[in-house]
């Protein structure tokens, strides 16, 4: 019998190793916004393999612990470089796990940012973030970097979920809602795509089944 992550990350991987069409209904036809029925799981699966389409990299966790085991070994594998964060849960849950690698006041000479989201987009793979965040605008683009650490029960199926969160959850609207889809690129010049003009190089996102 298989366990919950391992029926997962099987799904996962049998995804990322086929490439099927994303389909995308006429959204002006749709009547109601239960059209879409997905579980938790098939959550997952969707945004791990539609994020890993737009060049990020994925890790599911199942909990806190294998969160930091995690985490420690690709900070590890590179090269032990320094790493920010501004989110006073995040920066609780990473000082107790040990993180001597971490800076948690010098911006300017980290490699690496770490930060939570709003909410995670399947249907495109995006990482949803806001100036409401305790990291405020920049911390997510400054670095070459950028680490979110998010829970299976912030992923929702499409972006219209995810601007409805933010209308009811948020008392006053935040003046910036960025969606972060892989690493930064851009084809503006002759058409050639350049990776990482503007923001991160390199996006991972850690996924954790409980929070902390």
């Amino acid at each position: 019998m298989q366990s919950p992550k391992e029926r997962i990350l099987k799904k996962i991987r049998t995804a990322l190793t086929h490439a099927t069409e994303i389909p995308f209904p006429d959204v002006k036809n749709m009547e109601s916004k239960d059209t879409f029925h997905y579980t938790k799981e098939d959550l997952t699966v969707t945004f791990a393999e539609n994020f890993s389409k737009a060049g990020g990299n994925f890790f599911y966790c199942s909990n806190a612990a294998e969160l930091s085991t995690q985490l420690k070994q690709l900070l590890i594998k590179k090269e032990n470089i320094k790493a920010f964060c501004r989110e006073p849960k995040l920066i609780n849950f990473l000082q107790h796990a040990d993180f001597h690698a971490l800076e948690f006041s010098k911006f300017s000479e980290c490699k690496a940012a770490i930060t939570t989201c709003e909410k995670l987009i399947a249907r495109t793979g995006s990482i949803l973030m806001s100036s409401a965040q305790p990291g405020g605008r920049t911390t997510s683009v400054y670095a070459p970097i950028h680490i979110c650490i998010a829970f299976t029960n912030e992923i929702v199926y499409d972006i219209f979920e995810g601007l409805e969160y933010m209308q009811q959850s948020k008392q006053n609207f935040p003046s910036l809602i960025t969606l972060a889809t892989g690493p930064s690129r851009t084809a503006d010049i002759e058409k050639t795509l350049v990776v990482g003009v503007h923001g991160p190089k390199e996006v991972y996102c850690f996924v954790v089944e409980n929070g902390f």
